[in-house]
């Protein structure tokens, strides 16, 4: 069979259809008729092929231009990081961009292609947050996990069940404000949030995404009416948002005169731009990863509860304490969160505008792609693609280990880049790629230290709930 090289260049697949019309007709299709990942796969066998023009959400009447080149297997999905062929201004959440109003008037890191000079200060600026913060990583980590497993354990113990992501959702935030400003958020004090904080940039965040997600507040047919219709305001959260931004503003005097002095850049933009890198980057992507990540594990069963318990407390054996060189030890682990951030990453679209005429390739075709076109790709089909994958649909938890596992990283992107290739001032890879995954292995080692095993209610779809804990007999 020819390559994908040896074959011509052929016209993108797909109709928009008629003005207005067919972008209304594909947005209630993938919100109320079939779902994300129905639409792609029935548009991918009407038209032969993993790249094809498509409407995507919100679209008209009062949203910009919807039309994208959706691309959805492993060849296709990294031009979408090249950035040699493809800008990524102002395409963070794709078609639609909410309203600067939510960020302070400014338009932060994440919507800034890298060639804007403001960019390389942004980004500089975030490693720099990381970078001085680093020491706090584990200690707080293991502080803000305690107080979640002591919290789970109680609800058990009451109830005979526990709920894994309320509690989640409090000991991300505590422990991202501890460890960033130094300050506990429901500590008394000016600017104290109490324990609203995770509500408050739930809400923040909320709003924003609400044009393009199912927010299962309100019946499909409503939303798509009402919030997938028009641009939700600033104005229903701005009370929320100013309580975030001045806990930020009061305590992160450190790392906001560092952005002043060291980085050139103003100090209230370093501001909205430090609480949406924290709040919706990390703290948004945590709390839709981690619940991922116990799902899965605990769908795998006690086989690998059993390993996972037992690599764990070796390493921490062997290295006196969970410490970083235990945990760069633990391979189980390791290959077990890269394989829930290949089935279930938490960022699943990726966008970009081509640069210049080019051709986009997939493993069946070559297709022409004209300046300024949108492309956009859904990411699960990506890192599930059968031709890179074996058995792309199964959670392997052992996967990434191993000789053969490694080479299989360069097709891990759930960071908006290759798991291979390393984050810079001049990419859009996550600034925070290795934090998330060192993060998201100390959360799994930490439940290993509390937990030999544990249960999750199955039919419980949108939430974790804990139906049986088992902890180690020596406690």
């Amino acid at each position: 069979m020819a390559s994908s090289s040896d074959k011509e260049v052929k016209e993108v697949p797909g109709s928009y259809g008629l003005p207005i019309v067919g972008a209304i007709l594909d947005r209630f299709d993938y919100f109320v008729v079939e779902g994300t990942e129905t639409f792609f796969k029935n548009r991918i066998e009407k038209y032969k092929s993993t790249v094809f023009r498509v409407n995507m959400p919100p679209g008209p009447p009062l949203f910009p231009d919807p039309r994208v080149i959706i691309l959805l297997d492993a060849k296709s999905f990294p031009i979408l990081f090249d950035l040699s062929k493809v800008e990524k201004k102002n395409v963070f959440t794709g078609v639609y961009m909410p309203s600067t109003k939510f960020t302070g008037g400014y338009r932060v890191l994440s919507y800034l292609d890298p060639s804007e000079e403001n960019h390389t200060k942004l980004k500089t600026f975030c490693f720099h947050v990381l970078k001085t913060n680093a020491a706090k990583w584990f200690p707080e980590f293991e502080r803000a996990t305690g107080e979640l497993w002591a919290k789970v354990d109680k609800q058990f113990s009451e109830t005979g069940r526990a709920e894994f992501d309320s509690e989640n959702l409090q000991m991300c935030f505590n422990f991202l404000c501890r460890a960033v400003l130094d300050r506990d958020p429901a500590a008394p004090g000016p600017a104290s949030l109490g324990t609203l904080g995770p509500s408050y940039v739930q809400k923040w965040i909320g709003l924003q995404l609400a044009p393009i997600s199912n927010t299962g507040v309100l019946p499909k047919i409503l939303e798509e009416v009402t919030i997938h219709a028009i641009p939700l305001p600033f104005l229903l959260v701005r009370g929320d948002y100013d309580k975030v931004y001045n806990f930020f503003w009061t305590y992160g005097k450190a790392a906001l005169d560092a952005a002043e002095q060291q980085f050139g850049l103003k100090r209230d933009e370093a501001c909205h731009n430090l609480v949406f890198n924290i709040c919706f980057n990390t703290f948004g992507g945590m709390i839709v990863l981690y619940p991922s990540i116990i799902r899965h594990i605990a769908e795998a069963g006690m086989e690998l509860h059993a390993q996972l318990a037992q690599e764990v407390r070796g390493a921490i054996n062997e290295n006196q304490g969970l410490n970083p060189r235990a945990l760069e030890s633990m391979a189980l682990l390791r290959s077990t969160v890269y394989e829930v951030l290949r089935i279930d990453p938490p960022v699943p679209f990726q966008y970009a505008r081509a640069k210049e005429d080019l051709v986009v390739e997939s493993h069946d075709g070559r297709y022409a792609v004209k300046k300024g076109e949108m492309l956009g790709g859904y990411q699960p089909f990506a890192t599930r693609d059968p031709k890179v994958f074996e058995n792309p649909e199964e959670f392997l938890p052992r996967r990434f280990m191993g000789e053969e596992g490694e080479k299989l990283l360069k097709y891990l992107l759930w960071s908006n880049g290759p798991e291979t290739d390393d984050t810079s001032a001049h990419n859009k890879q996550c600034a925070g790629k290795d934090f998330v995954v060192m993060v998201s292995r100390l959360l799994v080692a930490h439940l290993f230290l509390h937990y030999d095993s544990f249960e999750i209610d199955p039919s419980s779809t949108s939430k974790v709930v804990f139906t049986s804990l088992h902890r180690p007999s020596a406690d």
